[in-house]
């Protein structure tokens, strides 16, 4: 396996806040336990002479109003002392909207999802600085690239199609088709027929690599999931189309790494989620892979890419539901060389120049309608450490709608 290159100290300080933030949830979590309302069946035990200490009235009216909710008033009542399927039921029984996999289908159960993300990236970085246009034209310069042009900002869109199906009650098998859209804007080097300092935009979409697996439940019990993902995925997508757009018409030009649409390889995308219920919201954590097998046609392969998400939902209602949600993102360099994308043109060429490391903030909400699910999130990028020159990431937002039959 490769490994981007990363600061020590800045990964133990990840880490670190991390550990911090699931110390935080679990006493928040228990702290909110405590003071929650009792149940409406401890509320008839009590009317019926138990020995349960007397209710108030605020408690009583809270109770009577969860057991008898009006049609429309049901949509913002909050249920507490639900336990297994009843409890995995409510708004927050997904991960947030930029995450997939964490969860299983009863046996013959069909769950359809579209799913929508953007990405924004703009100016160029090296390392943890960023850089204005011209000074990645003169730095990529003396790396030896960007004498073609430099990228200066970018926006890829993914429309996904994903359908699961329950084969049995612990075993539920997926497949998803991925519909990228990608533009990338432009300024012109010095060495472009064209004329430096001009701008282009180029443009790519079409079908991405298919995206396929079982999703197998490892144990469970009344508040917990282990979930293993037994994924992967297939080169459906196209890695290589030419462009006379960068020189002006004058010659045309492989599409640069980021501007293509799949990874030209089968990947193995393995990956494991961990979830805790508790009657105010959730818990999660996942760690999920993609790493490609082998080199592709073109002779290069993609990034090892690792992502360790932890997430908290805390549930408003029994139909709303916010989370916040902390990821880490580690990529390698591009393993080979494609012989037609030289290095000197764009810095989008160099396969040396596509790892790092990622730290992203996730804020979503969660909504759910008569079984159907709308899950939204945004997520700003914290901090990014990159090598070689690339563009920075600004931010990303994920929304998606699931119904299950």
């Amino acid at each position: 396996m490769r490994f981007p290159r990363c600061n020590q100290i800045h990964r133990t300080v990840v880490f670190a806040a991390t550990a911090a933030c699931l110390v935080g949830v679990l006493c928040h979590a228990r702290k909110a336990r405590a003071q929650e309302p009792l149940s409406v069946v401890q509320s008839a035990e009590y009317e019926g002479g138990s020995d349960f200490e007397p209710f108030t009235e605020v408690n009583r009216s809270v109770c009577r109003y969860q057991s008898d909710p009006g049609p429309i008033a049901s949509w913002f009542s909050r249920s507490y002392g639900l336990s297994g399927e009843e409890r995995r039921s409510l708004a927050d029984k997904h991960a947030p909207a930029s995450l997939m996999a964490d969860h299983v289908h009863e046996r013959g159960e069909w769950m359809f999802e579209y799913k929508y993300m953007n990405m924004y990236m703009e100016d160029n970085r090296t390392g943890s600085r960023t850089i204005s246009d011209a000074e990645a034209i003169s730095l990529g310069n003396a790396l030896g690239t960007n004498f073609g042009a430099t990228p200066t900002q970018m926006t890829m869109e993914m429309h996904m199609i994903h359908i699961m199906y329950g084969v049995t009650d612990r075993v539920t098998a997926y497949t998803m088709i991925m519909l990228p859209a990608l533009t990338m804007d432009h300024l012109r080097g010095p060495a472009n027929p064209a004329g430096a300092g001009t701008t282009f935009t180029t443009h790519n979409s079409g079908f991405g690599d298919l995206t396929f697996g079982a999703l197998i439940m490892l144990a469970q019990d009344e508040s917990n999931d282990i979930v293993f993902n037994l994924g992967g995925s297939a080169p459906t997508g196209d890695i290589f189309r030419l462009s006379s757009i960068p020189t002006g018409g004058a010659v045309d030009q492989p599409l640069p790494f980021p501007m293509r649409l799949g990874s030209g390889t089968f990947n193995a995308r393995p990956g494991i989620t961990w979830k805790h219920y508790f009657d105010v919201g959730s818990l999660g954590v996942q760690l999920q892979t993609d790493l490609p097998i082998g080199r592709n046609y073109r002779g290069y392969s993609v990034s090892d890419d690792y992502q360790l998400n932890v997430w908290y939902s805390h549930l408003l209602t029994d139909n709303l539901a916010m989370s916040i949600r902390l990821e880490n993102r580690w990529r390698s360099n591009f393993d080979g060389i494609d012989p037609q994308t030289p290095d000197t043109v764009i810095s989008t060429n160099a396969e040396l120049f596509r790892g790092g490391y990622w730290l992203n903030l996730g804020l979503g909400v969660m909504a759910l309608f008569n079984g159907h699910l709308l899950n939204v999130e945004l997520v700003p990028n914290l901090y990014q450490d990159l090598d070689g020159i690339q563009l920075e990431t600004d931010w990303s937002l994920a929304a998606s709608w699931s119904k299950a039959y």
